[in-house]
């Protein structure tokens, strides 16, 4: 691109670059503009981001991701993405199992109510077990709907992590493993939450993750287990000496 002498890009640069990420996406939204006139390296940096966690295919079909994007959209209220619809019945979704994503993160908005039995209830019905109950919920789900239980279970991980329910998104992740989902399939689930959930429920998911496999709840393969032995994971308070430390 041509910059006057200033150093400031031109407007012919601003429309050029929000051309090419536009050719890119399909589309552009308010914040690509803004980034274009007031940090167009952070527009760069931004737009490599994430043409690398959505964009590029990884181990997810594109059904796949499609169908746990429905469930993260509807899980943290994000309106503006409704591409995302467009690439959901592209990838080959169809309504029913439009229907199967919005029923389960309905399901999961609702956890409160298992929440609410274990926790004043338990003593009145020894026979009650709220991780069971919602196991449960979430397959008949998957049974009525004909989606694979696996996808489902990264559809509800997913949106776990949008909702800050960290002991319902540890059980997510056991669930899956028992399910058959490889590894690299959870993660990638997992970082489709960073940008429209946020980077430190990001950070939250993984650290949940960490303490499944150092607690020997899950079968991680030895890459996986490397990274959750790796000490010095606990980011400023560890560091610090502090208490409240994530690790």
């Amino acid at each position: 691109m041509t910059h006057d002498t200033s150093g400031v890009e031109t407007p012919d640069d601003l429309t050029a670059r929000l051309k090419a990420i536009k050719a890119e996406r399909g589309y552009l939204l308010p914040h690509h503009g803004l980034m274009a006139v007031s940090a167009p390296d952070m527009l760069d940096a931004y737009a490599a981001t994430y043409r690398c966690m959505t964009l590029t295919d990884r181990v997810l079909t594109a059904f796949e991701k499609e169908f746990i994007w429905l469930a993260i959209l509807i899980a943290t209220d994000e309106n503006e993405a409704t591409h995302h619809i467009a690439k959901f019945y592209k990838a080959g979704g169809t309504d029913r199992q439009v229907g199967a994503v919005a029923r389960q993160v309905a399901q999961i908005r609702g956890a409160a109510a298992f929440t609410f039995v274990s926790d004043f209830w338990q003593g009145h019905l020894p026979w009650w077990d709220g991780r069971a109950e919602q196991r449960a919920a979430r397959d008949a789900i998957a049974a009525e709907y004909g989606v694979d239980p696996w996808l489902l279970t990264l559809a509800d991980m997913a949106s776990r992590v949008c909702l800050d329910q960290h002991a319902a998104l540890g059980w997510a992740i056991e669930d899956a493993y028992a399910q058959g989902a490889r590894e690299d399939r959870i993660a990638e689930a997992l970082m489709l939450t960073m940008f429209p959930a946020s980077v430190p429920r990001y950070v939250r998911a993984a650290e949940v993750w960490l303490k499944l496999i150092r607690a020997g709840r899950v079968p991680a393969s030895a890459p996986y287990q490397a990274w959750a032995q790796l000490t010095g994971q606990g980011g400023f308070d560890e560091a610090a000496g502090k208490a409240n430390g994530h690790s």
